[in-house]
């Protein structure tokens, strides 16, 4: 004789479901540049929307001379940035200089906002070591590789601002591929358990590589992901400048009240490949995906905008592109003049006191290097 089947006693599909629906996407702008949530609306004055825009468009042209600079052989790693301009710069707007950044290796954009000088950065993509040495009060860490990493850093960085009783956060820097990482959840768990003042980024640009967002979770966002670390997590337009930049001053502003750390997805795209070292998207992307989401194109979009109120204009856009250009070109040049480094150098910044081994090792080289 069958057994009857036991009637749940908990509804555990409806209360995933209920969670789920709490996290609608955060939106100021539509992509016609029109206001869609005027009580959401940053307390910015002209002027400072005239910068966050400036500073989006310098952004876009350092990202298309990257990308020649790299095919042309005169950089080396680079993973492009268009499309996620939104997404990068409004949220590092919200910022304040004692801030600490640590990127991913997405992110050169942000550290470079925030005190990196230029050809360091281009240091940094040809692998030279002078382009992880930050200036002295420029508080970023150089952009990590490791996929996740920067998660844990970034907990304890806010951890040891906490206790230091600095007014100040520790934000980081992930995409949605970031998220699958075990250093992830590690990290917002280990934020939110000592109430870190940490703000933690996740870039939903809809791809990890190759691998679409909803074949690596079966989560509807990522921001949900915050409720098991206790956490709260928002899921914002990362299109939609002004959004982006609203949701992050607010994490700001609790972490440094006391009120712990914030998860926030930027919901955006990535318009290039992954990075340059031989990703073809057009694999996995078709070009009506493509063509959808550049109809939301950040750029496009708060133009309208500006131009709306009379704050832009485009005689204002050129004299940002053309001084993009310069800063490039002199930033290249000044890269291609810092001296190549050495196995000496490497021996020298190793240790503030080498060991025997190592002292033995520098003579050797410093006989080869003479020659």
């Amino acid at each position: 004789m069958a057994s009857k089947s036991k009637k749940a006693q908990f509804d555990a599909k409806k209360a995933l479901e209920s969670i789920e629906a709490q996290f609608e996407m955060v939106q100021i702008l539509n992509e016609e540049g029109e206001v869609v949530n005027q009580d959401a609306m940053p307390d910015l004055s002209d002027e400072q929307m005239q910068e966050l825009m400036r500073r989006m468009v310098y952004t876009r042209i350092l990202d298309q001379r990257s990308i020649s600079l790299n095919r042309q052989g005169r950089l080396g790693f680079y993973a492009p940035t268009a499309g996620q301009e939104a997404s990068q710069i409004a949220s590092h707007y919200a910022l304040e200089k004692n801030d600490w950044i640590l990127p991913g290796y997405r992110d050169v954009p942000q550290i470079v906002w925030h005190g990196l000088p230029l050809y360091q950065a281009f240091l940094f993509s040809r692998g030279h070591f002078k382009g992880n040495q930050p200036p002295e009060g420029v508080n970023v860490l150089s952009p990590q590789i490791i996929i996740g990493a920067q998660y844990i850093q970034t907990a304890g960085v806010a951890l040891g601002l906490k206790k230091r009783g600095k007014q100040s956060v520790a934000i980081t820097y992930t995409g949605d591929g970031g998220s699958s990482q075990g250093d992830f959840y590690e990290g917002i768990n280990f934020a939110g358990a000592f109430s870190a003042p940490a703000i933690f980024v996740v870039q939903n640009n809809q791809f990890a590589i190759s691998t679409p967002r909803d074949k690596q979770t079966a989560g509807q966002t990522i921001a949900q992901k915050a409720v098991a670390a206790g956490i709260p997590g928002v899921l914002v337009d990362g299109m939609d400048a002004l959004a982006v930049y609203a949701v992050t001053r607010e994490a700001r502003e609790r972490a440094v009240n006391g009120e712990g750390p914030t998860l926030i997805e930027t919901h955006c795209y990535r318009y290039g490949p992954h990075t340059m070292a031989g990703d073809d998207p057009t694999r996995y992307r078709s070009s009506e995906m493509d063509t959808e989401w550049e109809r939301k194109d950040p750029l496009v979009r708060f133009r309208k905008f500006l131009e709306g109120k009379g704050l832009w204009s485009e005689d204002k856009e050129n004299e940002v592109i053309e001084q993009a250009k310069e800063d490039i070109k002199a930033a290249i040049k000044k890269a291609d003049g810092t001296p190549k480094q050495k196995v000496t150098d490497f021996i020298n910044i190793m240790y503030e006191n080498l060991p025997q081994n190592l002292e033995e090792q520098l003579e050797i080289y410093k006989e080869k290097e003479s020659k």
